[in-house]
């Protein structure tokens, strides 16, 4: 194996040189760019790429309501008409209101992969009984799942967060195929997620990467740890059932902070302090370990998002970014909870994050493969979009 080039946080290489202009984004990015007036490269990407597909305006109602026309009608006669994930964040409660409102019929999935906190249970059960939604909740076996995250830990790449997300969309897809719904509504948005390196992390649904680690770290076998494979991530369900993701915030506007006020007002849930904090695992490793030992502090991109997209003034992240990510009394607590739950000492802890650092490119995955299959996915939708209405099958 290779070591990766990433550097230790606070190596000379690690220091911040520069900040971009109109966001908070930095060159603790390594592959961050400025134009001549030193605006970076996800400003400039946000307003070329993600902009044209974001509509928090009329035209986004109308085109919400077109969709959620046609979810319906493919539902008609179904116990349930669409599938959405519920991690008990702001972002999936949020949706979760907002489909009650539309009239859609979802079935609801929680994937407890052993990270949640009391107050993300107790959010979860409070807006599902509100709502009057059927709730189904896959509970992963937490010994396979300890297995996983110790072997990524061993591995000393930064993203730590791929055993839980892939467990969260592998169970979500599942119910959705054995319910044969085919349309997957995701609370993911632009308005407070167009911005996230990708030097931070890989994608979490590699599942070339996530067996290549565990084959190599683990030490007991994963019998039933729900995955995604290659096949059907691309083509699987896509194409053959053909199943589709809808993301319904990116059609309306979307405020954080306004979704917080809703939430606790009109369901008694209460919010976690940050943006993914209803799991400590997520808190735990945004906030200590990826800045600790890979110096990356990803609320860079997190109020970065919120700046691009009109939410926050960059001044105001500014003096958020000088508060500190974790409160030192937090930091004792959950950092002696983790340690718990994965079975590891102080002592044992403390020599793992003093590894050498490595990129998933040192280790097996589909990077590649990926790509390319994503392109001909893309390729093979745009042919059948032109096929089908000469065969008189319908467009959608």
């Amino acid at each position: 194996m290779t070591p990766s080039s990433m550097p230790h946080a606070g190596s000379a290489s690690a220091v911040v040189n520069r900040r971009c202009t109109r966001c908070v984004m930095d060159t603790t990015d390594p592959e961050i760019t400025f134009d001549a007036a030193g605006v970076c490269s996800y400003c400039q990407r946000f307003e070329e790429v993600f902009r044209p597909h974001w509509f928090p305006n009329d035209e986004g109602r109308r085109r919400l309501e077109a969709t959620v026309a046609q979810i319906k009608a493919e539902g008609r006669g179904r116990a349930y008409d669409c599938v959405i994930g519920l991690s008990g964040g702001v972002d999936s409660s949020f949706l979760a209101i907002k489909v009650k409102a539309l009239g859609l019929r979802p079935l609801v999935v929680h994937v407890d992969a052993g990270w949640n906190s009391e107050l993300a249970v107790k959010n979860i059960e409070t807006l599902v009984k509100a709502l009057g939604f059927d709730l189904f909740t896959l509970v992963i076996d937490w010994e396979e799942m300890r297995d996983l995250q110790v072997a990524f830990l061993r591995a000393g790449v930064p993203n730590q967060d791929a055993p839980q997300d892939h467990a969260f969309f592998a169970g979500l897809y599942g119910f959705a195929i054995r319910e044969k719904i085919r349309w997957v509504l995701s609370g993911a948005n632009f308005a407070t997620e167009s911005i996230l390196p990708s030097a931070w992390g890989y994608h979490a649904l590699d599942v070339r990467q996530l067996r290549g680690i565990h084959a190599r770290l683990g030490q007991r076998p994963l019998r039933t740890f729900p995955t995604v494979s290659f096949f059907n991530l691309h083509f699987g369900y896509p194409l053959v059932r053909r199943m589709k993701v809808f993301r319904p915030l990116d059609f309306m506007p979307y405020s954080q902070e306004a979704a917080v006020r809703e939430l606790t007002a009109d369901y008694g849930w209460r919010y976690y302090g940050a943006k993914h904090h209803e799991s400590v695992w997520t808190k735990f490793f945004q906030g200590w370990l990826l800045p600790t030992r890979f110096g990356y502090d990803k609320r860079l991109a997190h109020l970065s998002s919120l700046v691009v997209t009109g939410q926050l003034t960059r001044v105001d992240a500014l003096r958020e970014l000088e508060r500190p990510a974790y409160a030192p009394d937090e930091l004792r607590r959950d950092r002696a909870f983790v340690l718990r739950k994965l079975g590891l000492s102080d002592a044992e802890f403390d020599l793992l994050v003093q590894q050498p650092l490595h990129t998933h490119r040192d280790y097996p995955s589909n990077e590649v493969a990926n790509r390319l299959a994503g392109e001909l996915v893309r390729a093979l939708i745009v042919i059948s979009r032109k096929i089908r209405p000469r065969r008189g099958a319908p467009t959608s």
